[in-house]
């Protein structure tokens, strides 16, 4: 028997909710909506890979680049300019000429190095020529070569390294100075014999390498007098200046007089008949004067 309770009210019945069918989701998904590789312009099997499927029609942005007049016309400009660029570097800096310098060997490295260092009793200074050819440097020790510059010159390096660091101030910046102002001497002193040749209309076969030759030969001469004022101090260091100085002056007159002044007789009925016999003189001993003065310029330092 149910007993009525003060206060008390009959509940209803509350209907219980379905359970939810999933998970609410957190993000939503887009992988439906991307597009399928095939449509991306990748390689599957199966697919052609000539053209777009659809014919050109089918690609609207225009990403075929050989397609485009500009592009080809871009290409073939370049193209052009890269063509005049190699031609204009084998024009001034021929290989074949390049290797012409090169071609020596161990007699005609001491004879050179005798030469220059003893060349007062040296008598027949003409270059030899073969059909119009002249003979490679180790067919002729009076030919000019670039193999003795370009080793005196890395050797002039190293020993100025070793003379810096046996007086404490050795620092890879001071040696990195030491060679570009080397480097920098040489081609100012190449560039001003060229203006001066082409001032005074000489026509000479005196060649940018040859020039570059018979001034790089300073460096033998800087090697021995840096090296015997490390072993010899100062006294040493001036008597091997002089001596070297001297005879890479000799050394010089005797080899440009044999192309400057000697073309006198060619010019003597074309443009460079104008041309003064003793200003070329002065090219020539302007040139050669101006050796000591920039060997004492650059190992003066050292010792």
């Amino acid at each position: 028997m149910d007993l009525p309770h003060h206060g008390y009210r009959p509940t209803k019945t509350r209907a219980r909710a379905p359970p939810p069918s999933a998970d609410p989701l957190l993000f939503e998904d887009t992988s439906a909506s991307q597009p399928g590789m095939n449509t991306q312009g990748y390689y599957t099997p199966g697919y052609n890979m000539a053209a777009p499927v659809g014919g050109p029609a089918a690609d609207p942005a225009g990403n075929n680049l050989f397609a485009d007049p500009m592009a080809n016309a871009a290409m073939m400009y370049g193209s052009t300019l890269a063509n005049q660029g190699k031609d204009m570097i084998s024009r001034f800096m021929s290989m074949n000429k390049l290797k012409y310098f090169f071609a020596v060997d161990t007699k005609y490295v001491v004879k050179k190095l005798m030469l220059l260092m003893f060349p007062y009793t040296h008598q027949d200074w003409e270059v030899r020529y073969h059909r119009d050819t002249p003979l490679t440097p180790r067919h002729d020790v009076n030919a000019p070569d670039l193999y003795i510059p370009t080793m005196a010159f890395i050797t002039y390096i190293l020993l100025a390294g070793m003379a810096l660091g046996i007086q404490q101030r050795f620092s890879p910046e001071v040696l990195g100075l030491c060679a570009s102002t080397a480097l920098v001497w040489v081609i100012i002193e190449v560039l001003v014999m060229l203006l001066s040749l082409y001032l005074l209309t000489v026509h000479t076969d005196l060649s940018t390498f040859d020039l570059l030759a018979y001034s790089g030969y300073k460096y033998v001469a800087m090697i021995l007098t840096v090296l015997s004022g490390l072993l010899f101090g100062s006294d040493g260091y001036f008597v091997a200046l002089a001596w070297s100085s001297c005879a890479l002056m000799f050394f010089i007159v005797r080899s440009l007089k044999m192309k400057i002044l000697s073309s006198l007789s060619s010019d003597s009925m074309g443009a460079g008949a104008s041309a003064k016999p003793r200003l070329r003189l002065y090219i020539t001993v302007a040139t050669a004067a101006f050796q000591p003065i920039i060997i004492y310029w650059l190992t003066s330092h050292l010792v």
